[in-house]
């Protein structure tokens, strides 16, 4: 792997812990990013935010953990079954990853109803869009539709060999629809016809219930003491 060269943030209140605080790395804007670089940093436990990529190193805390699943060996569960049968008619359409209004009202309506006292459901349509795409990286916006209503977005990169899930939004009077597990399946299942190996998403936080989901999609690899286990 090529040497990166990072720079550390401030210390700050934790987003997903109570009293926690937390730091982060992030690759130097001097570093001319791209997906093949990106594909190396994420197999390292790197995420991105837009075009900036990081890693937690938090000196007290190592709660959050990269993972992935391994394609080829996922099945769903019970729960999981049953959710790809209520979805059965629903219906996607891979778009480019840019701007589009309806896909921005969505966003808001998702903040407001998921996240009524945070900032989020203000966000502008400039932070929106630097939030979930990039200038270099090869990403792709999901639309999700119900007889033809959109109900779902999921912003998802591609690599050569995987997938990552970037965020998903929906629309809170579809929920019973669990869209959330849906668009995952999705993109499972997407992967799976690629004949790709991993699915990231991301980190999994045990005590942080938002996060804590993504235990239910095995077999799960946790990436630790720089290597990847199940």
């Amino acid at each position: 792997m090529i040497s990166i060269p990072l720079f550390s943030t401030q210390q700050h209140s934790c987003s997903y812990l109570p009293n926690k605080m937390a730091q982060s790395a992030f690759v130097h804007p001097s570093v001319q990013m791209c997906t093949a670089i990106y594909a190396q940093l994420i197999a390292k436990g790197f995420r991105r935010s837009g075009d900036d990529v990081y890693t937690p190193t938090c000196s007290a805390c190592s709660a959050c953990i990269p993972v992935r699943v391994p394609i080829a060996e996922f099945k769903p569960n019970r729960n999981q079954r049953r959710c790809l049968s209520k979805n059965s008619h629903t219906e996607a359409i891979i778009k480019p990853a840019i701007f589009e209004q309806q896909h921005y009202d969505l966003y808001l309506r998702y903040q407001k109803s998921k996240h009524p006292d945070g900032d989020m459901q203000y966000t502008s349509a400039e932070d929106y869009t630097r939030f979930l795409s990039s200038t270099w990286c090869d990403t792709y916006f999901i639309e999700f539709t119900i007889t033809g209503q959109l109900v779902a977005v999921s912003v998802i990169d591609r690599f050569d060999d995987a997938l990552s899930a970037v965020y998903t939004f929906f629309d809170p009077d579809f929920s019973h629809y669990s869209l959330g597990v849906y668009a995952v399946l999705w993109q499972l299942n997407t992967a799976k016809h690629l004949n790709l190996e991993w699915l990231y998403l991301g980190y999994w936080i045990t005590d942080c219930q938002k996060m804590n989901y993504k235990n239910q999609y095995q077999p799960l690899e946790m990436y630790r003491d720089e290597q990847w286990a199940r």
